[in-house]
């Protein structure tokens, strides 16, 4: 019967030996951070981010991995090693100059040359752990430095080399202890049998446990090498708690305690770690820093009592105070990028792949870019209530609310996605779940359109029109009454002007716009209706965001990217993304419409951004819909989209344009970015004309035009070819009167 239950007991190792021996929770990671010479730079964020990362500030000059100094001058960094598959980063020390908050030169410890790129490593954002919510490191003992298993043999099981996993003398006095109190309080355990009821048992003390314990903790000494079973034991073995989340392995331990590698640990932070596993919440040196100095001291008599340790080293290092990395908690960032990527990994990994198999999934996102979008949106929908209480609600899950999404236009990597005010309150995405209308920030689409027929000197009629829709009378407004009765086609866009873009949707046709909608991905019905040229079809945001890069990436669309790489356990890539495009238009049509909405900024719906401190190239477009229920503002640099939508949930007003409610919360977010402001503009792509314009004729200027010219730019097949006619009569006389001159003289 003993035989038959030992083989079923083997066998039922072998298969878990056969298979994954932990579940490994996939980690989530940002994008890497890059710093160059004559980068511009926000320090406050820079900051927070290196906190993040876990590098800790330190008075003298940084010796070890994780330690960073951060003056006004200099930032001097310790880098730490860091391995995937797209980055490389060891660890060598970093020195950055520094003057006005800009970046004036690199020096690493590990090149020869100054001018260096130094790429920070990525932050883990999230985890995805399985129900026994286990954080593990996996490390090999050929990694671990001989003090390291000293201290935890020492703590453990002085004998392990010596013994066949199971040592009677520590039975005995075990058994002895748990008569006396009528109870199993204490184990005897070796390090073999402790790998065996972690690994295999339940936690439960009985005598028939303690049977199966030793049982198994003899097959493993003859199916296994001493060194092999230590390693097992090392990466199984529980070290305590971060919140909800377990401790597990030496590996993990080390990162979590002292904020590095198991093979760079010192003698006494090894003592501490061996110390910690005989009670871990006991001996915790963030709740019990004497104790756990105390236990730690134990250990290296222990080690010291094994020669493990000399006396003279056993002095000095129980002088050593106990420094451990601050506890931080687990907590998410970017919870709605979060929620929007497990959609996308769900469809193409299962959850229980997700939790087990350690993935490392490296994402687009840029954590300084979205820490500056949290907290631009967090400042503006506070500032807008304390302008207006009428806009404040009692019900937290009432409140006004908004979104913002930031992209790289010619990649479409999202840098930073914020779907509401706060994720605690309200998991609803607002950045890709809502369907708002885009009210005015549709209109570019709509003069998109109309470029092959239209310049932008071309008259549009402004004045007040009513319209039959389904049999019905419709009369659009502009949002001011005296607007002019005639506009020009550039000046209509950048003051945002209904009645001359509804004049101008009808001038080319309604199935132009449903067309060029559904070209930027856009619903749009099979019946075209008028108002749709002013923004009353629904989008999300993200979809506006993603339309948007299409004006400084050269006419091309991108798809929406989230995700770069996907590597297995051991560094391998599984999956990887690259930037899926889709040329929607040309590039001089593109850099028109840019320069059309630059005049947005400069003289349109959108000029007070000077006040707010953005002077470097902005082009863009406001948007607020029938009775302020959304307000908009997108806009964009050449490395930049960035959108910005306000509004309440259940519609009601929010009393404000996009100019007023929108464009704050993008002005605070881009000025919080000067990494990705360079202050040029896009360059001049081919198709593209400019001349000087007569102001009144909108025609080629001659020389009897000024001062009444300008310049303006036109696509090559749609130019102007004519001389002004307007003044062609007073030119000609200026050339007769010119002509005089020249002979007055000789008379």
């Amino acid at each position: 019967m003993t035989v038959l239950y030992l083989a079923n007991l083997t066998e039922g190792m072998d298969k878990r030996f056969a298979g994954r021996l932990w579940d490994l929770p996939s980690k989530i990671y940002s994008d890497i951070t890059l710093l160059y010479p004559g980068q511009a730079l926000n320090p406050p964020l820079l900051l927070e981010k290196l906190d993040r990362l876990g590098y800790r500030p330190v008075s003298g000059t940084p010796s070890k991995p994780g330690e960073m100094r951060f003056s006004k001058t200099a930032l001097e960094i310790y880098l730490h090693e860091f391995h995937s598959p797209f980055h490389e980063q060891k660890s060598a020390s970093v020195w950055v100059g520094l003057k006005d908050s800009r970046v004036t030169s690199i020096t690493r410890s590990d090149m020869d040359t100054k001018g260096a790129i130094l790429e920070l490593e990525p932050e883990v954002l999230m985890l995805y752990y399985g129900p026994d919510r286990e954080r593990r490191q996996l490390i090999s003992i050929g990694q671990l430095p001989a003090h390291l298993l000293h201290a935890v043999m020492a703590a453990e099981d002085r004998g392990f080399y010596g013994h066949s996993g199971i040592e009677i003398r520590g039975i005995l006095r075990a058994l002895v202890a748990n008569l006396k109190e009528w109870e199993i309080s204490q184990g005897g355990s070796t390090i073999t049998q402790q790998l065996a009821k972690n690994y295999f048992l339940t936690p439960e003390r009985t005598l028939s446990r303690k049977f199966k314990e030793l049982l198994i903790a003899g097959i493993l000494e003859y199916k296994f090498d001493k060194d092999t079973i230590l390693e097992m034991y090392l990466n199984e073995i529980y070290f305590g708690q971060e919140g909800p989340v377990s401790i597990n392995g030496i590996g993990e331990a080390s990162r979590f305690f002292f904020d590095k590698s198991a093979a760079d640990l010192s003698v006494s932070e090894s003592a501490v770690l061996a110390g910690l596993i005989k009670a871990p919440n006991q001996f915790s040196p963030h709740r019990n820093p004497e104790r756990c100095t105390s236990r730690r001291n134990e250990v290296l008599e222990a080690m010291h009592k094994n020669e493990w340790l000399t006396a003279e080293s056993l002095e000095e290092e129980k002088a050593r105070p106990v420094k451990v990395a601050p506890y931080r908690g687990y907590h998410q960032q970017a919870p709605y990028f979060m929620d929007y990527l497990t959609g996308q990994l769900t469809s193409l990994y299962s959850r229980e792949t997700l939790s087990s198999e350690g993935l490392s999934i490296f994402t687009t996102i840029d954590t300084e870019v979205q820490s500056a979008a949290e907290k631009a949106l967090k400042k503006g929908l506070e500032r807008l209530e304390a302008a207006n209480p009428s806009l404040k609600r009692q019900n937290p899950g009432e409140s006004l609310q908004g979104a913002v999404i930031v992209m790289q236009p010619k990649t479409g990597y999202i840098l930073a996605m914020v779907g509401g005010r706060d994720y605690g309150v309200s998991q609803f995405n607002r950045a890709v779940q809502a369907r708002r209308q885009p009210g005015s920030a549709f209109k570019p689409f709509v003069y998109l359109a109309a470029l092959d027929q239209y310049t932008p000197v071309s008259m549009l009629d402004n004045s007040p029109q009513t319209f039959m829709v389904n049999g019905q009378p419709w009369t659009p407004k502009n949002y001011y009454a005296q607007a002019e009765p005639e506009i020009t086609f550039r000046k209509a866009l950048a003051q945002s002007q209904n009645l001359a873009t509804v004049n101008l949707a009808y001038g080319m046709g309604l199935e132009r716009v449903t067309q060029i909608a559904r070209a930027f991905h856009f619903s749009a019905p099979d019946d075209p209706y008028p108002s749709m040229a002013l923004g009353t079809l629904e989008v999300e945001p993200l979809s506006l965001a993603r339309a948007y890069c299409v004006f400084p990436a050269d006419g091309v669309l991108p798809f929406p990217l989230s995700i770069r790489e996907v590597a297995d356990t051991g560094g391998k890539t599984i999956e990887s993304r690259h930037a899926t495009i889709e040329r929607l238009t040309t590039p001089a049509k593109a850099y028109m419409m840019s320069d059309l909405m630059r005049d947005v900024v400069r003289d349109g719906t959108a000029r007070s951004l000077k006040q707010m401190g953005v002077t470097w190239p902005v082009a863009g477009k406001t948007g607020t819909t029938n009775d302020s229920q959304d307000a908009w503002f997108v806009g964009y640099t050449p490395n930049l989209v960035a959108l910005v939508w306000v509004g309440f949930d259940n519609n009601d007003s929010i009393k404000a344009t996009g100019a007023t409610a929108a464009l704050p919360i993008w002005a605070d977010l881009m000025k919080a970015l000067p990494q990705y402001v360079s202050g040029e503009w896009l360059p001049l792509p081919s198709g593209i004309e400019t001349l000087t314009i007569c102001a009144d004729s909108r025609e080629i200027a001659r020389e009897g035009c000024c001062p009444r010219i300008m310049e303006e730019i036109f696509l090559s097949e749609n130019q102007p070819e004519t001389l002004c006619r307007q003044h062609e009569c007073s030119s000609n006389l200026e050339k007769v009167w010119n002509g005089i001159k020249k002979i007055l003289p000789s008379f």
